[in-house]
């Protein structure tokens, strides 16, 4: 990647507000697309997203604010994609701008539900990207904290060692530390799990369930996402660095976890619906749920053992009483 490449951000949420705020640390220029044209213009006025991360604010002469996705991705020679996955392929669809010789980088924490492939995967095999040009951005890291400028840690992934440094170069400063994985696949793999491993724990604390019972349920979690991702993508990898064990732990315990929070709804007594309409976030654990769910089981004989995988589709997508799931999960974990 050469070293006066162009950036464009693909999303108006808050981790795609975030990555901006990252990259204007260390480029004179960062396009941005984001749908909603009064957002756009709300910052040119007011130097800030007025419905994601409010606090950071922006000089707006280091962006090229755009609501048309071509307009951004042809500007760019790096595009960072951090759109909910339920909507990626609906965004892509707008593409009349190839794709071809970008470097592509997936802030998305989940599955494409029309393809149930992960993102990296949805991109390689739907446009032709070669996994060199791809990569991952992962935790630990809340979109919330780096808006404050608390010490946060990322990972980025990416099986050309080379572009993973380029674009960690560009996100690291005072506040961000980047390391590098070639672990492209493991790290997303992992990004989507621990989503629905804070739905469980969100709904194990509705239900009234303590501290000591989280504790066994992280453990366990961490050991079933080691299962999962040994089953689906065999490599030399420490379940225990932050890209795995760290991001889990943060979108578990923390107060800013949208999936979290969902699961606690839900363990309290909400619908999936009402949950969903009180949130004004993606909790992306959702859809993650039913894409893990199926995925396992369409290994058959060769599938990992996910109990809490198969507790949480159970309550959103069969509809079971999550205190009698959650009853027969305890017999499950040790």
């Amino acid at each position: 990647m050469k070293k006066d490449s162009k950036f464009a951000v693909i999303g108006g949420g808050s981790w795609a507000t975030a990555i901006t705020k990252m990259l204007c640390e260390n480029v004179q220029t960062v396009h941005w697309y984001m749908r909603n044209q009064d957002a756009i213009e709300h910052i040119k006025k007011e130097d800030h997203n007025p419905n994601y991360l409010s606090s950071v604010e922006f000089d707006v002469s280091q962006l090229k604010l755009t609501n048309d996705i071509n307009v951004a991705v042809a500007e760019a020679d790096c595009l960072v994609f951090a759109i909910p996955s339920a909507f990626l392929k609906t965004e892509l669809d707008q593409l009349t701008v190839p794709l071809k010789d970008k470097l592509i980088f997936s802030a998305i924490k989940g599955i494409v539900p029309e393809s149930s492939l992960i993102v990296g995967e949805h991109f390689h095999k739907t446009y032709d990207i070669p996994f060199d040009h791809i990569g991952v951005i992962t935790g630990p890291c809340h979109a919330e904290e780096v808006a404050l400028e608390r010490l946060s840690y990322l990972t980025i992934a990416c099986s050309n060692e080379d572009n993973a440094k380029y674009l960690a170069s560009h996100l690291s400063n005072h506040y961000i530390k980047c390391k590098t994985s070639e672990d492209i696949i493991g790290t997303e793999y992992a990004a989507m799990l621990k989503n629905i491993y804070a739905i469980a724990a969100g709904i194990a604390h509705g239900l009234g369930y303590g501290d000591n019972f989280q504790s066994v349920l992280m453990s366990n979690a961490i050991r079933e996402m080691k299962r999962f991702i040994k089953k689906t993508y065999k490599m030399k990898r420490n379940i225990n660095d932050s890209a795995y064990l760290g991001d889990l732990l943060v979108t578990g315990y923390s107060v800013f976890s949208r999936n979290r929070m969902f699961g606690n709804m839900i363990g309290k007594g909400y619908t999936v619906k009402s949950a969903q309409m009180e949130m004004s976030m993606i909790a992306e654990g959702y859809y993650a749920s039913k894409s893990a769910y199926h995925i396992n089981k369409n290994k058959g004989s060769k599938k990992a053992r996910t109990p809490i995988i198969n507790a949480v589709y159970e309550i959103l997508y069969e509809h079971k009483n999550p205190k009698r799931v959650f009853l027969k999960l305890t017999d499950k974990l040790d």
